[in-house]
């Protein structure tokens, strides 16, 4: 079956930038939470995108936020985005066709819209001028675009070297986040809110996940051993 990532140092590269975005978005929202202290942050109850509020304690959605550290949240989530895009680019051939070409669109939307939450604040001031629909627009996107590239690269496993258990974990993660998704937006949208916190990350971990078996795959790949360089031919002289 042909491969439709990259070979060479590129691939590896890409694959170590891809796993290191979930785990500064993770290392950032570990503790931006802790600093969440007047009242306690609950990942079940609160909002993700609560962690991102740099501004005065407010009301927001429904929920008092307070994130002293909240620079830390959406410095941890803009990066993460440009490290998903960028590492797709190296690691996937575009030129293999259509298969490579979808996974690296749907990256590059993911990557977009987590950075659109990082830029623009679900705060109360962006809701009075209009910004939250920026806020808004990225976090659905990388919910959509994000768990759809889980499902696409698992079913592609095979062409990119994950195993058959990494492929099966990443359309099962897919799945499961796709799933969740129109969930999430109900318990949002009819305003019962319950346990939202935990909805939503039930849509946003699968995602983070598939990415770290993805990328840890394609970077502890072995590289092809160089061939040694051929003799020149030896002529006889008389």
């Amino acid at each position: 079956m042909n491969s439709i990532v990259r070979s060479g140092p590129a691939a590896r590269a890409g694959g170590l930038l891809i796993l290191l975005g979930p785990l500064v978005a993770w290392l950032a929202e570990f503790v931006t939470a802790a600093a969440w202290q007047d009242p306690p942050y609950s990942p079940f109850h609160n909002w993700v995108s609560h962690l991102g509020l740099t501004g005065p304690p407010q009301t927001a959605f429904g929920q008092v936020a307070n994130s002293p550290l909240g620079a830390v949240m959406n410095t941890g989530w803009v990066v993460y985005g440009i490290l998903l895009a960028v590492g797709a680019f190296l690691v996937f051939d575009l030129r293999k066709g259509l298969r490579p070409t979808v996974i690296v669109v749907l990256a590059v939307l993911a990557g977009a819209g987590v950075s659109l939450v990082g830029i623009f604040q679900g705060s109360n001031a962006n809701v009075d001028n209009g910004l939250i629909a920026l806020h808004t627009l990225g976090a659905q996107t990388v919910m959509v675009a994000g768990n759809i590239m889980a499902v696409a690269a698992g079913a592609n496993g095979a062409r990119i070297g994950l195993s058959r258990r990494r492929s099966t974990a990443s359309i099962v993660l897919g799945a499961a986040g796709l799933i969740a998704f129109p969930l999430f937006m109900a318990d949002a949208l009819t305003g019962w809110m319950w346990n939202i916190g935990l909805l939503e990350r039930a849509v946003i971990y699968p995602i983070m996940i598939s990415h770290a078996l993805l990328a840890s795959s394609i970077a502890a790949r072995r590289l092809p051993a160089t061939p040694p360089p051929t003799p020149l031919p030896t002529h006889a002289t008389s």
